[in-house]
């Protein structure tokens, strides 16, 4: 089966095609093509994601983005087609909200045949709902003139999935990037960190999951960007505060700031960053006469309280479901610090429990993890129509 799949979640514009075999037990996909626009230089004069703006640049890029994945995949055929008009005024009232991706969607449709794939993916929540609008509605358009079934795919199940995907190592001759997922053991534990979420959710069975404990105010990655505006550091500030933090451990200095774990020790397997980053912005302000050269110590102080709870709660989770698989995803699994101290404790306390954390390329948002979850749907024949699919930026994974 090959899937084409569109993530405009939040600020990166990605459309993949995934050539997909196998089933639950054992699946291999292989990655035909894959385009991504990151968005980040044109957000960082607003220290954050400006939600009008993602949309306005998805609404251009998308054309581009799929031209470039249909080449990589070499299923861009340039031929003249006639749009029936009916398609052409449905597809056209679709796309009403954006008169440049409309006409861009025409002129590039109209010039190139139908690629050869069996479904279209697409990210319909959670996210910033202007974004994923502008997504959801591109696939619309593409489903209703190739004739092609949608896949609405959750993107924090994407996150889940591709976080249990190991690469395989193909011969030197294939510059094709090739993934499979087998032999996962059940029940699977997940750990979903991101800017907009911080969730443990079980998986049981294939696509069924039991919410075990999430963030009650922020969520990790948004404190990690707040604190790192409190320092004044650039956006995106969580890469920024891993460096500053993995730069004081070099030192081996002991740091002379200490920060609470919130929640750690209490009951539950909920989480809660907002009074860990309320320590931060009075530390500052009591401290008015903090050095440049302090920054790094406080960054590593609260990406160790971070790391800390997240740890703890995670490892009680683990001991209250007895699962046997830890998937960590999500674009804060990318964090160095927090990879290192959960595969030392899984390592050391629980070499029962198969650890997978996304690897590089599929921890941040992409399109790739949405074809894999896509392709999870579709062995269950979970597809919809244009009629039937929509946006929900609040959407829950259970």
């Amino acid at each position: 089966m090959k899937i084409l799949a569109i993530e405009t979640s939040c600020d990166e514009t990605a459309i993949a095609i995934l050539e997909c075999e196998g089933d639950e037990k054992s699946a291999r996909f292989t990655v035909l093509g894959n385009a991504l626009f990151s968005q980040i230089e044109i957000h960082k004069e607003y220290g954050g994601v400006f939600p009008a703006l993602a949309k306005r640049e998805h609404a251009k890029n998308l054309v581009p983005i799929l031209e470039a994945a249909l080449e990589e995949a070499e299923l861009l055929h340039e031929d003249t087609q006639a749009i029936p008009e009916e398609k052409h005024d449905r597809i056209a009232t679709i796309l009403s909200r954006e008169p440049d991706l409309t006409e861009a969607f025409f002129d590039f449709t109209g010039e190139c045949e139908p690629p050869l794939i069996d479904a279209i993916a697409v990210t319909a929540g959670p996210g910033l709902e202007p974004a994923l609008w502008v997504g959801l509605n591109f696939a619309k358009a593409l489903a209703i003139l190739w004739g092609k079934p949608l896949i609405s795919v959750n993107h924090m199940e994407g996150h889940l999935i591709a976080a249990l995907a190991g690469r395989k190592h193909m011969p030197p001759q294939t510059d094709r990037s090739v993934f499979e997922i087998s032999g996962v053991k059940m029940p699977v534990l997940a750990l979903l960190i991101s800017g907009g979420h911080t969730e443990l959710v079980c998986m049981r069975e294939w696509l069924t999951y039991e919410l075990i404990g999430q963030t009650r105010d922020d969520a990790a990655g948004e404190a990690f960007d707040k604190v790192a505006r409190m320092l004044e550091l650039p956006y995106p500030g969580g890469p920024e505060i891993s460096r500053l933090s993995e730069e004081a451990r070099e030192t081996q200095e002991k740091s002379p700031y200490t920060l609470p774990r919130p929640m750690l020790h209490d009951a539950t397997c909920d989480f809660s960053f907002a009074g860990l980053k309320t320590s931060v912005l009075y530390l500052l302000r009591d401290n008015p006469s903090i050095r440049e050269g302090d920054k790094k110590h406080i960054a590593r102080e609260f990406e160790d309280a971070v790391a800390d709870v997240l740890l703890g709660k995670t490892t009680r989770a683990l001991d209250m479901t007895g699962a046997q698989t830890l998937v960590i995803g999500g674009g804060v699994s990318a964090n160095t610090h927090i990879r290192r101290v959960f595969t030392k404790k899984i390592e050391n306390e629980y070499p029962y429990v198969t650890l997978c954390i996304s690897i590089g390329p599929l921890a941040t948002d992409n399109a790739i993890m949405i074809a894999l979850a896509g392709f999870y749907r579709a062995l269950r024949d979970d597809f919809s129509t244009p009629d039937s699919i929509t946006v929900n930026g609040n959407r829950s994974l259970a």
